[in-house]
């Protein structure tokens, strides 16, 4: 774990001042480690409370998670457990992605697509890759339909009644949007200009991708992976039309 990682993993909201602990000694790496070491890497990472913390009161209190060595305190496998179910890994790029998309969510006016966004990452920081990767996609293509209703509707309803005027009718509100597929949906966007080519090929690989975790199938979903497709929405989606 690098120092980036461990300061996205140590600013995640809920977490304990022992969870933190542990992060600490994930980032300091095996072996035993002194209690005025594991401070100073906690104050040097953005814990600036930890100046004032009993440490050794505290990874006491984590009972198994942590072992007391003559030489120092050691992050034991029950541990390494405990922080691998909150998303938190010693190469979690996920971790870094799930602190992104957190630190987002007050910027996202609707409590529909914030609920939206806050279930995904609970998701992703448990471990649940597949789920997360779903959720993040309904999130961003509701910001996305919220943003054509609000900001660039005419364009819309020009672009989709011309494709089949005898059948599309204009759109009218969020409803109507959600019953046209999403790769045309993605597509009209780039013909209005709202999206560039690029932004729009990356986001048709999220949708495939979305598609392909959310049926039963072998396929296997990895934390990088996981974590690309949470960077592309973010970076995409999230920042530029919440």
């Amino acid at each position: 774990m690098n120092s980036d990682d461990a300061k996205a993993a140590l600013h995640l909201i809920g977490l304990s001042e022992t969870d933190r602990l542990l992060i600490v000694l994930m980032f300091l790496g095996d072996g035993a480690h002194e209690v005025r070491n594991i401070r100073e890497a906690a104050i040097t990472l953005g814990v600036r409370q930890a100046k004032n913390w009993n440490i050794s009161q505290k990874l006491a209190r984590a009972k198994n998670k942590a072992i007391n060595l003559p030489r120092g305190w050691e992050l034991s496998d029950e541990g390494r457990q405990h922080l691998g179910a909150l998303g938190i890994s010693k190469n979690s790029v996920v971790t870094k992605q799930a602190a992104s998309l957190r630190n987002l969510l007050p910027n996202i006016k609707s409590e529909k697509n914030r609920d939206f966004v806050a279930e995904a990452v609970s998701c992703l920081e448990r471990g649940n890759l597949r789920a997360a990767v779903v959720l993040s996609w309904v999130g961003a293509i509701s910001v996305l339909y919220d943003y054509v209703i609000q900001h660039k509707l005419t364009s819309f309803n020009t672009e989709w009644v011309k494709r089949l005027p005898l059948k599309n009718k204009p759109i009218t509100c969020v409803n109507d949007l959600s019953d046209i597929k999403e790769d045309t949906f993605l597509d009209i966007l780039h013909t209005i200009s709202l999206i560039g080519k690029s932004v729009k090929d990356e986001l048709k690989g999220c949708l495939k991708f979305r598609n392909g975790c959310g049926h039963p199938n072998t396929l296997v979903v990895g934390e990088v992976r996981a974590a690309a497709h949470l960077e592309t929405l973010v970076n995409n989606v999230y920042k530029i039309y919440s």
